[in-house]
């Protein structure tokens, strides 16, 4: 299925004022599932209110607000290779008037590079796109400051992406978009290529175990693939998430709170 068409009508409904965005950003964080995990790893670094942050693929910008609001005098600078999200994210945040400490920019990560500039780099669902990931770890490690910290939300080669097969019913909690280079990583690959750029310890541990995956298929597979049919749908919603919500968010919080032996996704911390 193709991911961004749909992505990009959700953009055009929410993005008509400023309240309605920040709607937006919290419906995402409430019912993605990699949010919960991200929420979660971002207060345990327990980085100073000031650091240095750079969002490696920021796309619709929900997590650099995220990052503007937990970390309230930090400077960010979110990048991505879309170049009309670039633009509608800087002028969100000049609307709400955050654009003195968080900038969005254009550029490819597998050339960007800014010597020791952040405290942490956040990577979320952007390596599964990239071939040439070896030399984006090394760019991170590179722009990291001594003791910095890059966090990667990926999926796993535990079916982390349904990306070479539409029609796989047991795709991964990542899958369901024809957009991704690789299948997902196998961790002691992922753990070994972070160290090869440099990272002196790397931490990586399974997302999106049992709970997980049934949270993702109520949440995102099911409503999206409706949307792909008709836009219709756009009017049950409501009313399909006031049954599927309750038990997603339950089966969130399972996940988060558990250890997985496996699923199909990873959560990656590197250490400079």
């Amino acid at each position: 299925m193709q991911y961004d068409p749909i992505k990009r009508s959700l953009g055009k409904v929410f993005n008509q004022t400023p309240a309605l965005r920040k709607l937006f950003y919290r419906l995402l964080d409430l019912l993605l599932l990699r949010s919960w995990h991200v929420r979660k790893e971002l207060k345990n670094l327990q980085l100073s209110a000031d650091c240095a942050i750079l969002d490696a693929g920021s796309g619709f910008g929900q997590y650099t607000y995220r990052m503007s609001r937990l970390f309230p005098k930090s400077n960010i600078l979110a990048v991505d290779v879309k170049e009309e999200q670039i633009a509608d994210c800087n002028r969100f945040f000049q609307q709400i008037n955050q654009a003195d400490r968080v900038r969005f920019e254009e550029a490819d990560l597998t050339k960007f590079v800014q010597a020791e500039q952040f405290n942490l780099v956040l990577s979320i669902d952007v390596m599964e796109h990239i071939e040439e990931d070896v030399q984006v770890f090394k760019n991170f490690y590179k722009s990291l400051k001594p003791g910095g910290v890059v966090l990667i939300s990926t999926p796993s080669d535990q079916g982390g992406s349904d990306a070479h097969d539409h029609d796989h019913e047991e795709g991964g909690v990542h899958g369901f978009i024809d957009e991704h280079v690789r299948d997902g990583y196998n961790i002691g690959e992922i753990e070994t290529k972070l160290k090869s750029a440099g990272f002196s310890r790397v931490e990586a541990r399974y997302s999106y175990g049992n709970p997980g995956k049934i949270s993702w298929r109520l949440s995102m597979k099911y409503p999206i693939q409706l949307l792909g049919v008709s836009k219709l749908f756009f009017i049950l919603l409501p009313f399909y998430y006031l049954v599927a919500f309750p038990i997603s968010a339950l089966l969130n919080y399972f996940d988060v709170k558990g250890t997985h032996t496996s699923g199909t996704g990873l959560i990656v911390k590197a250490f400079k």
